[in-house]
C-alpha cells in the first residue's frame, strides 16, 4: 500500500476501547498482510491507520470482524468470516448457484469452499468471463447499483463492418423497451470483413444489456466476455479458474463505491 501522511490532529483522541473480541492492532494488520508486526507498529506510530473513522495509536485494540480500518486510505478487510473471489465464467455455465434443469452452474467450480457466497450481477448463460462472487452483502450491493456507478468492461465480437460515427452513437444511448441505454466508452479493437471485436463499458447491469444495445444499433453480438468490474480485471486468468481476491483488488472495489456525501 502507498506511503500516506498521518494526522497529528487525530493522535490527539482517545485510544480506541477494548471490546469482546478485540486484538492488538498491528496483530491484525501482520495477519492481514501488511507486514511484520514491528513494521505494523511503525505504520501505526506514523498516523497511517485509522480505525472506525479515527486515527489508531500503538497500544489500539480492534475486532477484526467488525471493525473498518483503513491504511494509507485504503480499506483493508480482516474479517475472515468475509470471501471475495473472481471466477472467469465459461460459456453455457449459468449464474446460479443451483439450476433446477440440472445445467452445469458457477456452484460446480467452486470446490470446498465453506462460506456460502453470492454471484455479483450476473452473466447470461451465452457470456463468459469475470465474476465477482462474495458473502459481503452491502459491497455486492454498491457494485452492482447503478447509483454507485461501477463499469464493468466487455470484448464483443460483432457483426461489422462498425461505421464511421458509431463510437458517438452507442455513447449517446438508444432507447430499449426497458428505457435509455449507452456506453460510457467505445473502441474497435480489431475488423475484419463481416466481424468486428469491439470494446465497451457501461455502469449498469440490466438483464442482456450488451446484447441488446449492439443488436439495437444494428451489430448482434457473436461473442460477449466481460474484462473488467470496476478495477478488477480478468487479465490471464484460465477459463473456469476461481481465485481469491488481493488485498489491493479488495481496497479497489471499496474505494470504487466511495460516494462524497
Amino acid at each position: 500500500m502507498r506511503a500516506g501522511r498521518g494526522n497529528s490532529a487525530g493522535r490527539a483522541a482517545k485510544p480506541i476501547a477494548d471490546m469482546e473480541g478485540a486484538e492488538r492492532l498491528q496483530k491484525i494488520l501482520a495477519a492481514a498482510g501488511i507486514g511484520s508486526r514491528r513494521d505494523c507498529e511503525g505504520l501505526i506510530e506514523e498516523g497511517r491507520v485509522m480505525v472506525d473513522g479515527r486515527v489508531a495509536r500503538l497500544g489500539d485494540k480492534a475486532d477484526p470482524a467488525s471493525a473498518e480500518i483503513y491504511v494509507d486510505g485504503e480499506r483493508l478487510v480482516t474479517n475472515t468470516r468475509l470471501v471475495y473471489l473472481a471466477m472467469n465464467k465459461p460459456r453455457g455455465v449459468v449464474s446460479t448457484m443451483a439450476d433446477e434443469k440440472g445445467r452445469e452452474s458457477i456452484a460446480d467450480y467452486l470446490g470446498k469452499i465453506p462460506q456460502r457466497v453470492y454471484h455479483v450481477g450476473r452473466l447470461d448463460q451465452d457470456s463468459e468471463g469475470l465474476l465477482l462472487l462474495t458473502n459481503d452483502g452491502d459491497l455486492a450491493h454498491k457494485l452492482t447499483h447503478p447509483s454507485f456507478g461501477v463499469s464493468k468492461t466487455y470484448l464483443a465480437e460483432v457483426v461489422g463492418p462498425i461505421p464511421q460515427g458509431f463510437k458517438k452513437r452507442i455513447m449517446t444511448g438508444v432507447e430499449l423497451e426497458d428505457g435509455w441505454a449507452k456506453a460510457d466508452s467505445f473502441k474497435v479493437v480489431d475488423a475484419q470483413g463481416r466481424r468486428a471485436l469491439v470494446e465497451l463499458s457501461l455502469h449498469e447491469g440490466r438483464k442482456h444489456i450488451v446484447r441488446r444495445l449492439l443488436d439495437e444499433l444494428g451489430h448482434p453480438v457473436h461473442r460477449l466476455i466481460r474484462t473488467a468490474i470496476g478495477p478488477v480485471e480478468l487479465g490471464d486468468q484460465k477459463i473456469g479458474k476461481v481465485r481469491k481476491l488481493s488485498q489491493p483488488e479488495i481496497a479497489a472495489l471499496f474505494k470504487a463505491v466511495e460516494k462524497e456525501d
